[in-house]
């Protein structure tokens, strides 16, 4: 049975709490908000676990195997450490930590405690993304030619981070998982209009053998867009995630060429086959996630989303902010 303590209790904190309580082979023994208001609906809601407002007191606790961290991001990094030196494993909200040098730390101290660290990418464990990656692993989609994501809507303003930093990680991680080229460079442009932060950007990366990603992230959109292209060689897919149903459609659709002779012989030659959409594992994700994470910590192994894909992210974000900076300069990573 793996205890855990919940530092935080406020968008997301619920949802982790319900999922652990509910899983085989997992507790919630504690729970740390600051919020009176949030203290008290933990204590009507699980009467039987410990609430607090002071996270040391689950830092220090014997009773705790391991800590999630569902705090906003400037707070990860020494939460997580705090967890890791008194020997509890890790759950860390995304994105990991503020900067490259924080993750660095934990994945170093994780390491040399024997510990586990499980960074909250939940849209790995969707059924839609799950799905993609088994496509692409067995050569359904063929190469990898592009990956654009549109992600907007109207709010949620965050007063610590802009729009990329809120938003993109979701996209970051999902492209770090499926396309297995590590990206060359970053440009990232954007603009404030609301607050002190970019709350309208956009970013292109760039990879190996001509793969592209493009994201748009938006706060200020009338409407809730979810929308992904992945253009391969093969097929094409499109993954609406506000679609009730059919989430992902494949379509055999491309572009052939059968002469590569000179380039006023190229012979092109366009494809338009089916569309069908694949059924898809209706699973709550989060739920997956933690199931995943007790494993990783009963069987001594490290998940795909541990500190160091997480340190991919931060990576990314880091260098989509200096490009930011600079009006949408090509970054290096």
């Amino acid at each position: 049975m793996i205890k855990f303590g919940i530092v935080g209790y406020g968008y997301w904190g619920p949802n982790v709490v319900r999922n652990i309580d509910q899983l085989d082979g997992s507790k919630v023994v504690a729970i740390c908000d600051k919020s009176p208001a949030s203290r008290k609906k933990i204590q009507k809601n699980y009467p039987n676990v410990l609430v607090t407002a002071d996270a040391a007191e689950l830092m220090s606790s014997p009773e705790i195997d391991a800590i999630a961290v569902i705090t906003p991001v400037w707070t990860h990094y020494e939460l997580a450490k705090a967890a890791l030196e008194n020997g509890k494993h890790v759950f860390v909200e995304k994105p990991f930590t503020s900067c490259r040098q924080q993750a660095e730390e934990l994945i170093e101290l994780a390491a040399k405690k024997n510990l586990r660290i499980m960074v909250d990418h939940t849209f790995l464990f969707t059924g839609a993304v799950k799905k993609m990656a088994e496509l692409l692993n067995n050569g359904t989609l063929g190469k990898v030619y592009y990956y654009d994501s549109t992600r907007v809507n109207l709010g949620l303003f965050q007063h610590d981070v802009n729009v990329i930093w809120d938003l993109a990680p979701h996209d970051l991680s999902i492209i770090d998982y499926l396309i297995k080229e590590r990206p060359e460079a970053i440009v990232a442009t954007g603009e404030t209009h609301l607050n002190s932060h970019e709350d309208v950007a956009y970013m292109t990366i760039y990879f190996p053998n001509k793969i592209i990603a493009h994201i748009n992230v938006n706060w200020l959109s009338p409407v809730k867009v979810r929308t992904t292209l992945i253009g391969c060689e093969k097929k094409m897919l499109v993954w609406n995630d506000v679609e009730p149903d059919e989430k992902i459609k494949i379509y055999d659709k491309g572009v052939n060429i059968s002469s590569r002779e000179g380039l006023y012989n190229l012979l092109v030659n366009y494809r338009s086959g089916d569309m069908w959409a694949p059924q898809l594992d209706r699973t709550e994700a989060l739920k997956d996630e933690l199931a995943y994470f007790i494993q990783c910590i009963s069987e001594g192994k490290n998940p795909h989303n541990d500190g160091v894909a997480g340190l991919q992210v931060v990576r990314m974000l880091e260098a989509a902010s200096e490009s930011l900076k600079n009006r949408g300069s090509l970054v290096r990573l």
